[in-house]
């Protein structure tokens, strides 16, 4: 089969379309012929490995300390079809339409892949393909979508309250944005100016272009802030935050992570860090919601997986608006 594989770390060309061999199934999994996959911003930071010291350190002991050798193959996201099941697998059969996130798992970007029935330690997760949308959209989702409802359900929204979406434009903003209207909320979207009109275009109330307005300035107070980016400032953060209001961050590092423990235990303010949410249920709650046309995936831009170097190269400029596909269904096999 074809596959992209990562021969080192660095930039978008060490990622190179190569021949390797077709996966096997273990009893406890299931063989997925992926129809797509997606190219996002945690994509390009594994590849390049450029991290702090205590995230890189762990990262290389696990994946190969000089070059990536555990895991050759990459991609997070994906949406495919079961071909085989081993003997163990009760849920899933061939044909079933599925979608799903694999973490450090990673593989995605390639024609094939097994994964575990259940979900793992390493956060791969899967589920049944909501009916109504494509591959390419369903690909989309589970990431971002996954982020957001986890942490929007943790803030507990009320009808009528204001939020404000730090990175809104991104993976894990757009469903933000889509899920804090559902729950009934006016909604803020930050983020740069060239995706401001889809911000609108998905029910945000108000946007905020920060190259031109810092919005801790404003003198604007919120019922709760999510920051899905980690580039605001924390302390400014909460003087924007009205009493017994609720802090969020998606991406806060693992010393922003520390700090907002410590400041949570001091405050009137709820300060929430980052949990992860990868759990069938909530994969299976994304599928209602978009079976439902309450959210739907949103795509910038589509490459095919020989033009995953591409893809990463525009991911990396930062412009992508909701997520960036990569198409595999397609290749000819071997």
């Amino acid at each position: 089969m074809k596959a992209i594989v990562w021969t080192k770390y660095g930039p978008p060309d060490v990622l190179q379309l190569k021949e390797v061999e077709k996966p096997a199934p273990k009893d406890n999994e299931v063989l997925i012929k992926v129809h797509a996959a997606t190219a996002s911003t945690a994509d390009t930071e594994l590849r390049r490995l450029k991290l702090p010291l205590l995230f890189a350190i762990p990262l290389r002991l696990y994946l190969g300390f000089r070059r990536p050798t555990r895991i050759t193959i990459p991609g997070t996201e994906f949406a495919g079809e079961i071909v085989a099941a081993g003997k163990s697998v009760t849920r899933y059969k061939p044909g079933d339409q599925v979608f799903g996130y694999t973490g450090l798992g990673m593989g995605t970007y390639a024609e094939y892949m097994c994964l575990p029935e259940k979900p793992s330690a390493l956060a791969s997760v899967l589920a049944e393909k909501p009916a109504n949308i494509t591959y390419e959209e369903a690909a989309a989702v589970p990431f971002g979508g996954l982020e957001a409802l986890h942490s929007l359900r943790k803030a507990n929204i009320q009808r009528g309250q204001k939020v404000l979406i730090v990175g809104a434009g991104g993976s894990i903003g757009t469903y933000s944005v889509q899920l804090a209207k559902h729950y009934g909320a006016e909604v803020t979207g930050v983020d740069k100016p060239g995706k401001l009109e889809m911000l609108r275009s998905i029910g945000a109330d108000h946007v905020i272009d920060y190259t031109q307005e810092d919005f801790t300035k404003s003198g604007q107070t919120y019922d709760v802030i999510l920051d899905t980016v980690g580039k605001s400032s924390f302390s400014s953060s909460l003087r924007s935050l009205k009493e017994n209001g609720t802090y969020l961050n998606a991406n806060p590092g693992l010393f922003g992570g520390v700090r907002m423990r410590w400041i949570s235990r001091r405050s009137s303010k709820r300060v929430i860090p980052w949990t992860a949410g990868y759990t069938v249920n909530n994969l299976l709650a994304l599928k209602e919601l978009i079976e439902a046309g309450t959210i739907k995936a949103i795509i910038d831009r589509r490459y095919p997986l020989e033009q995953i170097a591409e893809a990463h190269r525009y991911v990396e400029t930062g412009q992508k608006k909701g997520n960036v596909v990569i198409t595999v269904i397609g290749l000819s096999s071997t």
